[in-house]
């Protein structure tokens, strides 16, 4: 990347740690959320978080005061809706691991989803182990255990695509580390030899299916993000300029020291500055 575009007609934000940390919004979000969308720029909030619903988010960013719609979240469930939709639409049966906000997502896709925490419990009544799907889509399950990671591998073994909603290692709390999807995944690739094909950040497929989506070109478009490894990369890797907001996890210290993919095309403070740096490039 040489820099910022210079019409700019898409921004896709990261959420924790740029529009609010916890259950408070980062001061100066909702301005330059409000900007952006009177200038008529394309807006997009991505998370790599696959357990709540889209509807989930626009309620939590509502109470903030940060008006948004449906079609402007994308989680890792949805971009790997998106995903399937685009490069794979013979996939019409999934076996998933993950939580009620994946199930829903999926469903309203139009996909025949079983959930493998219910497909496990008639093993234990002697059932099969798993029958013929078309997918195993695994993102984040609290309640995951041996049976349903039995009945993964099986449906895997039996010519299932294995789809990673996301690989993140930990998942963040109020109380700390958890962790994530990717100690799900990680398991499965250990059972099945099978490398998953994995959608969320910093993989390219989530920014992807928003450019694909939005019909809007990487060229156009930027991304803002507090992580250099999951947002600035992820970018990167699809060729879309990044800003990195040092509201989240990463200072300016850091941020000097970065290199390589994980070097955004700008540094800023806050969300005030993310404006100063895009207002004169909105086209």
């Amino acid at each position: 990347m040489s820099g910022l575009p210079d019409h700019v007609r898409l921004v896709i934000f990261d959420l924790d740690g740029v529009i609010y940390r916890g259950t408070q919004p980062v001061p100066g979000a909702r301005e330059l959320v409000d900007h952006l969308h009177a200038a008529g720029v394309a807006v997009r909030f991505a998370t790599n978080n696959s357990m709540v619903a889209r509807s989930g988010y626009v309620e939590r960013l509502g109470a903030m005061g940060i008006a948004t719609a449906v079609d402007e979240i994308v989680t890792s469930t949805s971009a790997t809706v998106e995903h399937l939709r685009r490069h794979a639409p013979e996939v019409r049966s999934v076996l998933a691991i993950g939580a009620e906000g994946m199930r829903a997502e999926l469903s309203e896709a139009g996909l025949e989803v079983s959930m493998a925490s219910e497909v496990s419990s008639a093993v234990h009544d002697g059932g099969p182990l798993a029958r013929g799907y078309d997918a195993v889509i695994v993102g984040l399950d609290p309640d995951a255990d041996y049976w349903s990671l039995a009945v993964a591998m099986s449906a895997v073994a039996g010519g299932a695509r294995l789809i990673a909603t996301n690989a993140d290692a930990r998942y963040p709390t109020p109380s700390g580390f958890l962790p994530g999807a990717g100690a799900i995944v990680a398991a499965l690739v250990t059972a099945t030899g099978v490398t998953p094909e994995i959608i969320g950040k910093p993989s390219p497929a989530m920014f992807t299916a928003i450019l694909d989506a939005s019909g809007i070109g990487a060229a156009h478009a930027v991304v803002v993000g507090d992580n250099p490894d999951a947002d600035v990369a992820g970018a990167h890797r699809a060729g879309v300029a990044a800003v990195l907001v040092l509201t989240g996890v990463a200072d300016a210290a850091g941020a000097a020291t970065l290199t390589g993919e994980r070097r955004p095309e700008a540094v800023v403070a806050d969300p005030d500055e993310v404006w100063a740096r895009l207002a004169g490039r909105l086209s």
